[in-house]
Protein backbone atom coordinates (compact mmCIF):
# COMPACT_ATOMS: atom_id res chain seq x y z
CA UNK A 1 0.00 0.00 0.00
CA UNK A 2 1.14 3.63 0.90
CA UNK A 3 2.96 4.95 3.90
CA UNK A 4 3.38 8.41 5.14
CA UNK A 5 6.39 8.65 7.56
CA UNK A 6 6.58 12.39 9.46
CA UNK A 7 9.37 14.12 11.01
CA UNK A 8 10.65 16.96 12.48
CA UNK A 9 8.57 17.63 15.61
CA UNK A 10 10.04 18.46 18.85
CA UNK A 11 10.10 21.23 21.48
CA UNK A 12 10.66 24.40 20.97
CA UNK A 13 10.43 27.82 22.77
CA UNK A 14 8.05 30.72 22.03
CA UNK A 15 9.06 32.78 18.37
CA UNK A 16 11.21 29.05 17.45
CA UNK A 17 10.92 27.33 14.45
CA UNK A 18 10.62 24.04 13.07
CA UNK A 19 10.31 21.93 9.72
CA UNK A 20 8.68 19.06 9.74
CA UNK A 21 8.87 16.43 6.11
CA UNK A 22 6.67 13.48 5.29
CA UNK A 23 8.02 11.17 3.07
CA UNK A 24 5.37 9.07 1.10
CA UNK A 25 6.20 5.73 -0.39
CA UNK A 26 4.40 2.00 -1.43
CA UNK A 27 1.98 1.98 -4.89
CA UNK A 28 2.12 5.62 -5.88
CA UNK A 29 1.32 6.42 -9.19
CA UNK A 30 0.60 10.27 -8.77
CA UNK A 31 -0.50 12.42 -5.38
CA UNK A 32 -2.75 15.03 -5.35
CA UNK A 33 -3.23 17.46 -2.70
CA UNK A 34 -1.04 16.96 0.21
CA UNK A 35 -1.96 18.52 3.75
CA UNK A 36 -1.44 18.78 7.49
CA UNK A 37 -3.22 19.10 9.70
CA UNK A 38 -3.14 19.14 13.96
CA UNK A 39 -5.38 18.26 17.07
CA UNK A 40 -4.60 19.50 20.30
CA UNK A 41 -5.84 18.14 23.15
CA UNK A 42 -9.38 18.21 23.91
CA UNK A 43 -9.66 19.41 20.36
CA UNK A 44 -11.16 18.57 16.71
CA UNK A 45 -8.38 17.86 14.29
CA UNK A 46 -7.65 20.77 11.97
CA UNK A 47 -6.56 21.81 8.83
CA UNK A 48 -2.86 23.55 8.75
CA UNK A 49 -2.16 23.82 5.02
CA UNK A 50 -2.62 22.08 1.70
CA UNK A 51 -0.69 21.98 -1.77
CA UNK A 52 -1.64 20.77 -4.57
CA UNK A 53 0.21 18.79 -7.21
CA UNK A 54 0.84 22.26 -8.75
CA UNK A 55 2.01 24.05 -6.03
CA UNK A 56 -1.38 26.11 -4.91
CA UNK A 57 -1.43 26.42 -1.52
CA UNK A 58 -3.75 27.75 1.28
CA UNK A 59 -3.51 28.01 5.19
CA UNK A 60 -5.30 28.14 8.39
CA UNK A 61 -6.02 32.19 9.52
CA UNK A 62 -3.94 31.17 12.83
CA UNK A 63 -0.80 30.03 10.65
CA UNK A 64 -0.77 32.82 7.65
CA UNK A 65 2.41 34.05 7.60
CA UNK A 66 4.07 32.08 9.89
CA UNK A 67 3.92 28.51 8.02
CA UNK A 68 4.50 27.98 4.86
CA UNK A 69 3.88 24.41 2.97
CA UNK A 70 5.82 23.18 0.03
CA UNK A 71 6.52 19.83 -1.57
CA UNK A 72 9.26 17.90 -3.75
CA UNK A 73 7.08 15.77 -6.21
CA UNK A 74 10.80 14.33 -7.30
CA UNK A 75 10.75 12.33 -3.74
CA UNK A 76 6.94 12.16 -3.21
CA UNK A 77 7.46 14.74 0.14
CA UNK A 78 5.42 17.79 1.88
CA UNK A 79 7.43 19.93 4.49
CA UNK A 80 5.97 22.23 6.61
CA UNK A 81 8.36 25.19 7.82
CA UNK A 82 6.97 26.87 10.99
CA UNK A 83 7.79 29.99 12.27
CA UNK A 84 7.02 32.39 14.76
CA UNK A 85 6.15 29.52 16.85
CA UNK A 86 3.79 29.92 19.62
CA UNK A 87 2.33 28.15 22.27
CA UNK A 88 -1.14 27.25 20.69
CA UNK A 89 0.51 25.51 18.00
CA UNK A 90 1.21 22.81 20.57
CA UNK A 91 -0.15 19.75 18.84
CA UNK A 92 0.08 16.15 16.78
CA UNK A 93 0.75 17.31 13.23
CA UNK A 94 -0.64 14.95 10.75
CA UNK A 95 0.81 14.49 7.35
CA UNK A 96 -2.21 13.51 4.46
CA UNK A 97 -1.80 12.72 1.13
CA UNK A 98 -4.69 12.01 -1.89
CA UNK A 99 -2.72 9.30 -3.81
CA UNK A 100 -3.55 7.55 -7.35
CA UNK A 101 -2.05 4.05 -6.80
CA UNK A 102 -0.25 1.91 -9.57
CA UNK A 103 -3.16 -0.11 -9.34
CA UNK A 104 -5.92 2.31 -10.54
CA UNK A 105 -7.12 3.16 -7.18
CA UNK A 106 -7.19 6.29 -5.45
CA UNK A 107 -7.32 7.03 -1.73
CA UNK A 108 -6.56 9.05 1.42
CA UNK A 109 -3.89 8.43 3.66
CA UNK A 110 -2.16 9.61 6.93
CA UNK A 111 0.68 9.69 8.48
CA UNK A 112 1.27 8.51 12.19
CA UNK A 113 1.72 12.00 13.73
CA UNK A 114 4.29 14.05 15.27
CA UNK A 115 4.22 16.08 18.31
CA UNK A 116 5.20 19.98 18.68
CA UNK A 117 5.42 21.40 21.87
CA UNK A 118 6.42 25.29 22.06
CA UNK A 119 6.74 26.23 25.44
CA UNK A 120 9.50 27.66 27.64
Amino acid sequence: QVQLVESGGGLVQPGGSLRLSCAASGIIYTINAMAWYRQAPGKQRELVAAIGSGGSTNYADSVKGRFTISRDNAKNTVYLQMNSLKPEDTAVYYCNADVFSVLSTRNDYWGQGTQVTVSS
